[in-house]
């Protein structure tokens, strides 16, 4: 794969979020309509009323973790020699991660333990004393901390350990990943305040399926870009790359 498509890849999860906020709207999706389906055993109860747009992350999540997942020539490493981790490796981390990201957003219901603790930690703040900005924030950041951990554990499972001179610029990146993940989640949970107030209960269309999909670009695309850029300069720095 070129360096060039590498980005583009990098950059289907976003769209696949995009077309799930489309086809919401399309489909006129409630929470009514869910549970004819079957889905009502997940799609219902506090989470699901106080940040419904996390459907649209737990989309984003899963499609990370399949694009994220090196293909037949990303199992190259770096000097061009077949990589320790080939096809059951990737294998298993898509299963890995797949498991995570469902789990600990969908079980037991509807937010998993990925809004659960976001919620517990901001309340314990909140009731203590500090502004409400500052829960909301701290709370963000432990949802985005387990929802990262989701997205990362199978990349490090599918693809080689980086050089080890590269380990620190390899930490920074994954501080500023989480970073992103937490300015998306932080505005995802403020979907309500800003005006997104009906779905699922009713159908999501007009203002606020523009809003919604709004909401989930904004949300993302830092965590997008950062993802292509590192893409991008990992193709520039493989041999096999210029090759």
């Amino acid at each position: 794969m070129s360096g060039a498509a590498r980005p583009w890849r990098a950059a289907l999860p976003l769209g696949a979020a995009l077309a799930a906020v489309a086809l919401a709207a399309a489909a006129g999706l409630t929470q009514r309509s869910a549970e004819a389906a079957g889905l009502g055993a997940w799609f219902y109860g506090f989470y699901l009323d106080r940040l419904p747009l996390f459907a649209f992350a737990v989309v984003y999540g899963l499609a990370r973790v399949a694009a994220a997942l090196p293909s037949g020539r990303e199992a190259l490493s770096r000097r061009g020699a077949l990589s320790r981790r080939g096809a059951p490796a990737r294998l298993l981390g898509a299963a890995l991660g797949l498991a995570l990201v469902l789990g600990l957003s969908l079980y037991p219901t509807f937010g998993g333990l990925v809004l659960r603790a976001g919620f517990s930690v901001g309340g314990v703040v909140f009731l203590s004393g500090q502004p409400l900005p500052v829960a909301h924030a701290l709370g963000a950041g432990v949802a985005a901390l387990l929802f990262g951990s989701a997205l990362g554990l199978p990349a490090l499972v599918a693809g080689d350990p980086p050089p080890r001179g590269r380990r620190l610029r390899a930490v920074g990146t994954a501080l500023a990943r989480f970073a992103a993940l937490w300015w998306a989640l932080g505005l995802l949970a403020a979907g309500r305040g800003l005006g997104l107030a009906d779905w699922p209960q009713r159908p999501l269309a007009g203002a606020q399926a523009g809003l919604a999909g709004a909401l989930v670009l904004a949300a993302f695309l830092p965590h997008a870009l950062l993802v292509a850029a590192s893409r991008r300069n990992a193709s520039v720095e493989s041999p096999g790359a210029r090759r």
